[in-house]
């Protein structure tokens, strides 16, 4: 299947479809809808439905962009984008499961996985190789490192570091260090993102993470690329706060 939706059941029109494209029986492809090649949609999953947003007006020409090899399972909706000729992004070899759920706007990025019940609210950004554990819910423009781990029955409010791993409330317990092994980082830039860490969360006397990082890139502290990344992940200013700390 590919450049059309070949009048297919549950595949409406103005939809492309990717070589090896699989749509499970009572599942809907809506309008605008982009999905790659070897993308798997399961039974009852609604893809480029209507945000749900009362003021969206459902004549603009918007929709769904989905990368290949990504997988919808049972149930998953993904809301088309609000603005006239934009998408909401899904990177490739995405899985999510059973009932998860991702609004409008929202940028998901490559490798990452929605546990079953993830409420994504509208404008979330998520970075690669992020885990988001059951039944999390994701305020509206709020942002996920690359390479966290959010705990599942998670409320996440505030942006989420690249590589670290959320308790349950708006707090960080420590690095995604098994993560990070398991996806071939060296022994070298591990110690360089503990070093980073522990400045901007664990050094006394504790303080603001965005004051804390922009003191740790004054003193010269990362060494290599990935601490780089997370020190600057405090430096863009988006209105949000930053995962708390917890301190015994």
């Amino acid at each position: 299947m590919s450049g059309s939706n070949m009048e297919q059941p549950g595949v409406e029109a103005n939809v492309q479809l990717g070589e090896g494209v699989e749509i499970a029986q009572f599942a809907l492809v809506k309008t605008g809808s982009v999905l790659g090649d070897g993308v798997k949609v399961d039974h009852f999953c609604v893809i480029s439905g209507l945000p749900q947003f009362l003021g969206f007006d459902a004549s603009l020409d918007t929709g769904v962009k989905v990368g290949a090899g990504t997988v919808f399972r049972e149930g998953v909706t993904v809301n088309r984008s609000t603005h006239a000729g934009e998408y909401t992004l899904i990177g490739e070899k995405c899985f999510f499961m059973a009932n998860s759920h991702v609004a409008h706007d929202c940028l998901v990025g490559n490798n990452v996985i929605l546990a079953n019940g993830v409420l994504l609210a509208g404008h979330v950004t998520v970075g690669d190789n992020v885990f988001i554990g059951g039944n999390t819910a994701v305020q509206q423009r709020t942002r996920i490192g690359e390479g966290a781990m959010v705990a599942g029955l998670a409320r996440i409010s505030m942006d989420v570091p690249p590589f670290v791993m959320t308790g349950y409330e708006n707090d960080v317990v420590g690095l995604n260090l098994i993560g990070l092994k398991r996806r071939g980082f060296t022994s070298e830039e591990i110690s360089d993102l503990k070093r980073c860490y522990r400045a901007v969360y664990l050094s006394k006397p504790y303080g603001s993470p965005v004051t804390k990082a922009a003191e740790a890139i004054a003193d010269g502290l990362p060494t290599t690329t990935k601490g780089t990344q997370f020190l600057e992940f405090f430096t863009l200013e988006t209105g949000r706060k930053f995962l708390r700390a917890r301190h015994k």
